[in-house]
This record gives C-alpha cells, structure tokens and sequence, in this order.
C-alpha cells in the first residue's frame, strides 16, 4: 500500500498508471537536462564527497601536535564529535530544503560553510575554537553528504545509478581509509594547519564546477511562497545535538548512569516530544510523517541504521585486535581493514545485475545475511590466528554490504518523485550516522565491560591496548583483548540479523518504483 492506501503494481520498478503522468512530471523536473556538463557535475559531487569523507577522520593521526601546539587534551574528542553531530543533525534539514529551493543553492551554500569553517579552523588560537570551527565545518558537511547523494540520483535514470553511486561509494571509502595517513603526513612535514588549508582550494574547484555547470530547470515544487519549518529546524538540531552528545559522551567523560547522561538523555526525549508536536502543526515540516509511514522509506531507514550499528565492530574494534592480537604495525593493521573498501565498491557496482532479476529487497537481503554469517564467524577464528584470516573476512563483509546497502539506496530514492527525494536521501543518511554513533556508545560499553570481567578490575581498551605497545604484554591481556572484540563482532552480527528481519518482516516484496522518462 502506498501513502494514499492504493496499491501500487510494480514488477521491481514500475507502478500503476495512475501515477504516471505526476511521475512523469516530476521526473523530467528533476532531471538536469544538460548532459554535456554532467561530467562536470559528476568531478564536482566526487570532489565534494572527498571532502566530507577526509573530514571524518584527517584529524585523529594530528592529534598531538594540534594538542602541543593549542592544549586542551582533555576535550580533543570532540575534534571528531563535534564534527559528526554537526553532520548528523543537519541532514533533515538539508534534505528538506533542498526539497524546497532546489540542489544547487542548497549545495553551494553548504560547500561556502564548509569552505569558511576549514578556513577559522586553519586560523584557530585554542582548542575551544578549533572545535567550534569543527562544528561550523559539520554544519556545511551535512549539506554535502546529503545533497551530493540526492543529486546522483536526480542526474542518471534508474538503469545507470549503480555507476555513479559506486564511484561515490569508491571515493567515501578511499579518502575515509586515507584520512589518517594524509594527517599524518601533513603534520609531520608541514603543519596541522594544512589538514584544514588543503580543503580550499579543493572545495573551491568542486564549487566553481558546480556554479558554471550544474543547471536545474525551473519546478513548480520550488514554489516562490513555500515557507520554511526554521522551529522544526531548531528543534531537530536541539534533540539530535542533546542526543547524540549523551551517546557520544555517555561512559567516557561521566559513567552512564550518571547525573549528566541522565539529564542528557532526559531533555533529548523531551526535545523529541517537541519535534513531534512542532512538526504535526507545520505546513512543510522539515522531517514529515510520511517518511515514517511509508513501508519502504521506513524499513530502509532502520535497516540503514542497523548498517550503521554494525560497521562500528571492524572500523573501530579491528585495528586494535589486529595490533595487540595479531602484533601486527600500524600499516599492516591498517591494511586488514582497508581491504573492505576494495571489495565494498566492486560488489555495489555489480548489484544492479542481481536486483534487476530478483528485486532490491531480495538482493539487499543476501547481502544482510551474507554479512551476519561473516560477522558471526569472527569469533571462531583461531588464536592468536594468522593476518590473513581476518583480512579474507573484511574482503568478504565488504562484498557484502556493497550488495546489502547500494540496492537499498538506489531503491527508496526511485520510489519517490524530484520535490521528496531529498528529504528520502537524507533521513536515510540520518539513520546510518546515528546507527554508527549509537554503535560506538554501545560496542564501547560491551567491549569495556568484558575487559573488566576478563582482567578482574576497570579498564577501556584503548588504555589496555596502549600499556600493550609499551611492553606491558602479557597472554591474559591479549586474550581479554582478543574476547572483548570477539564479543563486539557477536553484536555487529545481531545488528546485522536484526537488518534482515526488518527487510523480511516490514519492506514490500516489490519497492514500488516510480515511471521515469528516459534521460
């Protein structure tokens, strides 16, 4: 059934004629007629997700320096946290408005933020600045990591956006990969300060190229009266700010059940009651109910975050295992995870060939449930084991999630027309980055809770982790170390289980794709 309660007769991507003529409307509207720019369109969004990737984690290999030369150990943390909450909260709004007025000024507008925030956080005279500036860096990342995605599928039809999302997908995981060791480099050879002047004139390429070539025809949706929902706006940033901020902060600055994580969490659920009431009485709420009440925008949505969840356990348990297990160097250990990012973009690239004969639901499926038994099987590896062992496992968890998530994307944002694809972009986004917040809050608690268990006193990995690097080995340590990640890869499977049955118990059999008039 679909939003109106008819429904749709879709063979995997069609639907019924009474809704061809709007979706042919809005298909042609939604499309970038131009095609001799689109390459240049293509160069600018892969620029720009290069951006918003890098930023996630180019600071982590300079934080000492940035310490020695500013101070503030105490709260560099929210170096990176800062700047994905930033990230994660703007979504919705991004979405909508580029919904509202259009890609392009949404776009530019959040390519100038980032671009000014890279900029203070280049000049910064403190630490409270620099993270400061880090957020104002978040704010104009949300608006690229959203609108980019939105516009690939506004500029390829149906058959032709496994290409451009796989070439997204390729860039995110490279430079996300890559961050730490241009970092680290730049650090070490230049000044951290370039890890932030790098991105000008990065950014201004991509800008210029968006500027001179990107043109989108005039819409009816786009109307000149159309209002925007700036308390839904505030609101959202509010609750998800307060939210995530307990995650992120919950069981390391102060113990979970604290005076400070309960009050957090306590104005996060009240400020969520008022976006609720908020967005009922808007015109043009900034995250609308249909989002929710559409069967296949929803499940995709929490079997997205479940992704998020998930992917915590290898990118933020595995380097440490691969060290202190394996005793394997930082580059090596690196490498092991890496090897997801290869396999990941390949798999996604070759899905369309799978779900235009079994369908998005399905295909996405076997990827999920590829993915649990892979997961699952980490723990039975043999101890101390071999590099190569968990190295074949990332090669083939990347394989499958490439074929899990790219169908799911590609999917929900053909089952909707031009004026609600980004606001469906982004509350998939949403989901995703807080499914990887709330899976570091969670996996850190259990991996934490199981070193204790293990080591007969308090103690967090990454401190267990470095008394191993300066000589403090001992077997009980290494085996603690070895069942606290075993532990975590057992959640990552159930997150992923829990994925499979959403697509199995909540996502129609067929996604009911809208008729799109060739490009």
């Amino acid at each position: 059934m679909d939003a109106r309660g008819r429904n749709p007769v879709s063979q995997g991507d069609t639907e019924p004629a009474s809704r061809r003529t709007g979706a042919r409307a809005a298909g042609a509207a939604g499309r970038t007629h131009d095609t001799r720019g689109r390459g240049a369109v293509v160069a600018a969004l892969m620029l720009s997700m290069a951006l918003a990737a890098l930023d996630s984690t180019i600071v982590s290999t300079a934080v000492p320096q940035i310490v020695g030369d500013l101070g503030g150990f105490s709260v560099f943390s929210w170096l990176f946290s800062g700047y994905l909450l930033a990230v994660t909260v703007s979504l919705p709004v991004y979405g909508k408005l580029s919904d509202t007025f259009g890609r392009k000024p949404v776009l530019i507008v959040g390519a100038c933020v980032f671009l000014l925030g890279s900029l203070l956080c280049a000049l910064a005279w403190n630490m409270a600045a620099l993270i400061a500036f880090r957020v104002v860096q978040g704010l104009g990342g949300g608006a690229l990591q959203g609108t980019v995605q939105t516009l690939a599928a506004d500029l390829y039809p149906l058959k032709e956006r496994p290409k451009i999302q796989s070439k997204l997908s390729t860039v995110w995981a490279v430079s996300a990969v890559a961050g730490p060791g241009v970092g680290g480099l730049l650090a070490a050879y230049a000044d951290w300060r370039w890890i932030f002047l790098v991105n000008l004139p990065i950014g201004g390429l991509a800008l210029w190229l968006i500027v001179r070539h990107l043109h989108e025809p005039r819409r009816e949706t786009a109307a000149p009266h159309a209002r925007v929902d700036w308390a839904g706006a505030l609101a959202v940033f509010a609750s998800g700010g307060v939210l995530l901020t307990a995650l992120v902060q919950g069981g390391v600055a102060w113990p979970w059940l604290s005076a400070p994580s309960l009050a957090l969490f306590g104005t996060g659920l009240a400020l969520v009651a008022v976006v609720v009431l908020v967005e009922r009485r808007a015109a043009e709420p900034i995250i609308p109910g249909w989002v929710w009440r559409r069967r296949t925008i929803a499940a995709v949505n929490l079997a997205l975050g479940a992704l998020g969840l998930l992917m915590v356990a290898p990118a933020v348990f595995l380097p440490t295992y691969a060290q202190s297990v394996l005793g394997l160097g930082p580059v090596a250990a690196g490498f092991v995870l890496s090897v997801w990012t290869l396999s990941w973009p390949v798999s996604a690239a070759l899905s369309q060939h799978v779900y235009r004969r079994i369908g998005f639901r399905h295909t996405a499926m076997l990827g999920i449930g590829t993915a649990t038994l892979i997961l699952a099987a980490f723990p039975l590896l043999p101890y101390p084991g071999e590099a190569w062992q968990p190295t074949l496992l990332m090669l083939l968890l990347g394989a499958a999630l490439g074929l899990f998530q790219l169908p799911l994307i590609v999917g929900v944002q053909s089952t909707v027309g031009w004026a609600e694809r980004g606001t469906t972009t982004a509350s998939v986004l949403f989901c995703r980055q807080t499914g990887q917040t709330l899976g570091a809050a969670l996996f850190g608690a259990v991996a934490n809770g199981v070193l204790a268990a293990r080591l007969g006193g308090a103690g967090d990995l990454d401190t267990v982790a470095r008394g191993l690097d300066n000589g403090a080995a001992t077997e009980t340590t290494r085996r603690a170390i070895a069942d606290a990640v075993h532990t975590v890869y057992l959640g990552a499977a159930g997150a992923a289980a829990l994925a499979f049955l959403v697509l199995l118990l909540l996502a129609p059999r067929r996604f009911p794709v809208r008729t799109e008039d060739p490009a």
